[in-house]
This record gives C-alpha cells, structure tokens and sequence, in this order.
C-alpha cells in the first residue's frame, strides 16, 4: 500500500511537471503607462501583465474618444455642440451613461453637485472661457440658468433648455478612469492602479503582492504637489479627492477658490479643506468629493451616511486653526494619519 501511494504521488509530479513544459505560465511584470489628457492633466497606469500587454496606444486612443465626447474646451465635442444646439443624440457611448450619474449625484447631493453650474464656473474664471466681470446682479443671473433638473434625457437622446450649459468636470476624471478601469478589466487585468489628476482606482494587489498604498495630500495652499497627510490602503475601490487649496487665484486680498456654490453663485468659504470620497466606481467619487466641498463638514456627514457603499475622509479646520479629521467607519481602520 505504502509503494502503491508513493507511485501515485511521483506519477503527479511527474504530470504537474510536464504540464508546465507543455503550458509554460507567463511571468507577470509590473507595467507603467503615462500620458497626458484632458489638456495637461497626467495620468500614470500601473498594472501586472505579460511584458506584450503593453497598454499605452489603447489607452490613448480611448482618452481622445472620451475627450473628444465630453471636453467643453474642444469646440466641436460632442457636449460642445450640446450646449450650443440644446439637443442631441448621442454620438459616443460617453454622454447617456454620465447623464444618468450625474441625475443620481445631483438627487442624493439635494443640488450640491449640479453640472449645469459651467456659467458661473466660467465666469469665476475657471472654465473655457474668458473670466467676466461679476456683480451681484450678474450672479443672480446665471443663476437662473442653473438646474440639472431641467436636463432632459433618455437611452437615445437629450434636451436642455436654451442657455444651459453643461460642463461635466467636476466628475470627469473619474470618469476617464472608470472607462479605463472597464478597458481594462475586459484585457483580464486583475492587479492595477490607475490615478487620472490625482483620483484613483485600485484593484487586487502590487508588485509586491500587498494591498496598494495611496497618499491623501495635507490641504495646504500651493499650486504644486504638498506633503501627506494620511496613507489609506484601496482594495477594489476608487478614490477621489477634491479641495479648495490647489485651483483658486487671488483678487483684492481675497482668494477665490475653483469651487462654485450652485445655490448661491459664489466661490464657497468654509471650515472642510478636503473630502476623499471611497466610492464602487470613480465617477462617484469624483462627484461626491465635489459636493461635499460645496455643502461643507456637517451636511456632507449626513449625505456620506446615507449612501450605498460610500466612505469619506475628511481634513477640516478647527476653531483655533487646527488641522482635524473625520473618517466614516466603513475606511476609518484602513487610514493612517501621519
């Protein structure tokens, strides 16, 4: 019996090594790809793939599909001519599904998150176009143009009233990413991370066979890459993050910050610096962070509790000036403050 069982053994090592002969397995390296889109924003692609599975004419060629969609600074994009013929059927495969998530954002943020903000965010001097000279009377005025609710729109086609205008930036780059995301994973890409403008998506593991590691930057007011705040592990999630401490310029001793409320026309002022949302896709994350930067700390704590699969991290001000932080308790075990 014991011969017989030693046989059967060297037997199945013997067929698990000439299998391997027949059926080499590929050794998986780590891939990096970099580019530009969206004008200059970068992005950085790293993945586990055979060395053929080099991504990088695909990625691009996808990139300038979607830009060429939803960029309001191509002139003759799809959203371009949107805007300037109040209606459209779809061209791309791009516009109706953004349409859908920006309608479930714009509800569930109760108007924090609004699309049809573009107006004012070109007249603060953040958009396209050539910033204006703004009273309140001009305010009140493009105001009155703003409301995604009045977006109408099915599977084929869409309708605006005249003078909306839209301008999906606030959620772009997460939704670049999740198209890149989708690319990928339809290549049989298990392990990568993709980050478009600093939102990210993680999925299975590193090089180095861990959880990927991200940075969450300390809100501090430069226009260049800051210190690190916090570092969270992402595990098939997506990451964005969105503050007032990188777009903004200064005027009259005031700074005016990128981000414009769709309630009162003006550039927000409060005490959250910087909302990391966790969300199952990036185009939520990326809305999300956007909304919760105009509704502020304590709103934006109520929202994050009412939503499906959504975590948050949040850097605020103190009343003596003092950074703080608030983590939901779906993420708070996996974030370190440093």
């Amino acid at each position: 019996m014991q011969k017989r069982r030693i046989l059967i053994i060297v037997l199945a090592v013997g067929i698990l090594i000439l299998y391997r002969q027949l059926n080499p397995v590929e050794t998986q390296v780590l891939q990096h790809v970099t580019g530009t889109t969206m004008g200059t924003i970068p992005y950085s692609i790293k993945y586990l793939a055979t060395e053929e599975n080099f991504f990088k004419t695909e990625v691009d060629s996808i990139l300038v599909a979607f830009n060429q969609s939803l960029s309001t600074y191509i002139p003759d994009s799809e959203i371009s001519r949107f805007n300037r013929y109040d209606t459209i059927s779809y061209e791309s495969t791009f516009l109706y599904p953004v349409l859908k998530i920006s309608q479930e954002m714009f509800i569930k943020s109760k108007g924090a998150y609004d699309p049809t903000i573009g107006p004012l965010v070109n007249a603060w001097g953040f958009g396209p176009k050539k910033k204006t000279i703004l009273d309140s009377a001009t305010v009140d005025s493009l105001l009155q143009i703003v409301g995604f609710d009045q977006v109408i729109f099915d599977e084929k086609r869409a309708q605006k009233p005249t003078n909306t205008y839209l301008d999906f930036s606030a959620s772009a780059k997460g939704y670049a990413l999740d198209v890149i995301a989708h690319y990928l994973n339809e290549k049989g890409v298990d392990n990568y991370m993709i980050e478009i403008g600093g939102e990210v998506r993680c999925q299975g593991q590193n090089q180095n066979q861990t959880i990927w590691r991200i940075g969450i930057e300390k809100p501090e007011m430069n226009q260049s890459v800051g210190n690190v705040f916090a570092t969270v592990f992402v595990n098939n999630r997506s990451l964005a993050t969105s503050g007032n401490y990188r777009n903004y310029y200064e005027e009259n001793g005031r700074i005016i910050s990128h981000t414009i409320s769709p309630f009162t026309g003006y550039n927000v002022s409060h005490h959250l610096l910087s909302a990391s949302i966790f969300a199952p896709n990036c185009t939520l994350a990326d809305g999300y962070a956007t909304a919760c930067m105009v509704m502020g700390l304590e709103e934006s704590i109520e929202m994050i509790k009412k939503l499906n699969g959504v975590d948050a991290f949040f850097i605020y001000s103190d009343e003596n000036g003092e950074l703080q932080s608030y983590a939901t308790s779906g993420i708070e075990s996996q974030i370190e403050v440093l």
